[in-house]
């Protein structure tokens, strides 16, 4: 890790990262295999910070500060694996992969002080994630709103707009440079530590 740290990927703790590893790892882990309509891909980082700002908005008064770290970690052991699997393949990738990821996301969990999911929570976060998925596919991968629907079996509505041009500017739905997504990130992380 940038930070000296050293992460055993087979049998992770919580304290073999500092919070820069992980936002520059999800700034540096792309969605969609790297493939983006834009100028540069799609990190992860940004990815979480639009999930969190979607399910800010699904909730009436917001979400509380832990609420709303869950879900700007939802990804997390991605930045940590470096490795963001299309979701098309993850059957062929097999349990082994499954049991890693888990003990990255238990480890994510442990150090961040992560409540696990209730299920009515989780519906809800899948929902915000499926709604930023299909409106990335859309505006940053350049799919039809048919084909999100009939390849990628996603049922919500591409969003037109994003909402992270209401917080950041910018072009609505531009991939940020990896060290601006590095350093939002960061900033979301540690604005939602200090409010625990």
């Amino acid at each position: 890790m940038p930070s000296g740290r050293r992460l055993d990927l087979l049998d992770p703790t919580p304290l073999d990262w500092e919070d820069p590893d992980l936002a520059l790892g999800l700034a540096r882990t792309y969605r969609w295999g790297g493939h983006s309509a834009w100028p540069l891909p799609l990190s992860v980082a940004q990815h979480s910070i639009t999930v969190m700002h979607l399910r800010g908005a699904m909730s009436p008064g917001g979400l509380s500060p832990l609420a709303a770290l869950r879900e700007l970690l939802h990804d997390a052991e991605e930045g940590l694996l470096g490795f963001d699997a299309i979701s098309v393949i993850k059957p062929f990738l097999g349990e082994g992969f499954r049991a890693l990821t888990m003990r990255l996301e238990s480890a994510v969990g442990l150090r961040y002080g992560l409540p696990a999911w209730t299920p009515r929570q989780y519906a809800l976060h899948k929902r915000a994630d499926r709604l930023a998925a299909a409106s990335e596919a859309v505006h940053v991968v350049g799919w039809s709103p048919r084909e999100v629907r009939g390849t990628l079996k996603i049922r919500a509505v591409p969003l037109q707009d994003d909402p992270l041009q209401l917080v950041y500017g910018g072009a609505a739905w531009e991939p940020w440079p990896p060290a601006l997504a590095r350093d939002r990130f960061l900033d979301e992380l540690i604005r939602l530590k200090h409010l625990l």
